[in-house]
C-alpha cells in the first residue's frame, strides 16, 4: 500500500515488539504498538520511538470500538493465549471499511511460545464477516528455509503443507 494511504488513519501494531514497528508512519494520526511486555520495551529505549507502546494482551484491547482505521498483527497471533477472544477484540476495535494485515505462522503442533495451532482456513474460521482483499499461502515454508525448531534447529515437517505463512489483508464490513 502507498503510504499515502495510512494519511489521517489510526493504526495499531499488535504483538509490535521492541523496534520501533510504526516509525515509518508519522503520517498517521495515532500511532499505537499493543504488546504485554511494552513496559519492558519502554525501559530498554523505546521511549526515543515515534509511538505510542501500551502494555496489553489482545485478548482485552483497551481502546473504544471502533476506533483504529488499519491494525496489524505480523507473528503474533499464534502466540495469544485465547484465540477467538483475541479475534473477537480486533473485530470490536476495528472501524467498519477498517482493514486487517495479517502475517501468521501455520503449524500442527504448539509450544511453548506459540501455544495457538492454526491452520490455513483461519480467515475463514475467524474473519468469514470480513471481505478478504488478499490471501497467500506459503505452503511448504520449510523447503524455503523460512522454518526450522528454535531448540533444535531441525526443519520441521519437512516438505510438509501443514506448516507454512499465512498472509492476507482483509477489510471489516460496514
Amino acid at each position: 500500500m502507498d503510504e499515502s494511504f495510512y494519511t489521517g488513519k489510526a493504526i495499531m501494531d499488535i504483538g509490535c515488539g521492541p523496534r520501533g514497528s510504526l516509525e515509518w508512519a508519522n503520517m498517521t494520526t495515532e500511532r499505537i504498538g499493543l504488546d504485554p511486555l511494552a513496559e519492558k520495551y519502554l525501559k530498554m529505549g523505546a521511549s526515543k520511538h515515534k509511538m505510542t507502546y501500551v502494555k496489553a494482551y489482545v485478548e482485552d484491547i483497551p481502546f473504544d470500538d471502533n476506533h483504529f482505521d488499519v491494525i496489524c498483527s505480523f507473528n503474533s497471533l499464534d502466540h495469544v493465549k485465547n484465540i477467538e477472544e483475541s479475534c473477537k477484540e480486533i473485530k470490536r476495535v476495528l472501524k467498519p471499511g477498517g482493514l486487517f494485515l495479517l502475517v501468521v505462522d501455520i503449524h500442527k503442533y504448539p509450544t511453548f511460545t506459540e501455544p495457538q495451532c492454526l491452520n490455513w482456513s483461519f480467515l475463514q474460521d475467524h474473519f468469514s464477516d470480513f471481505h478478504v482483499l488478499e490471501e497467500k499461502h506459503l505452503e511448504n515454508a520449510v523447503k524455503r528455509r523460512i522454518y526450522s525448531n528454535h531448540r533444535t534447529n531441525k526443519e520441521l515437517a519437512k516438505g510438509s503443507t501443514e506448516n507454512g505463512v499465512l498472509i492476507a489483508k482483509i477489510q471489516k464490513l460496514d
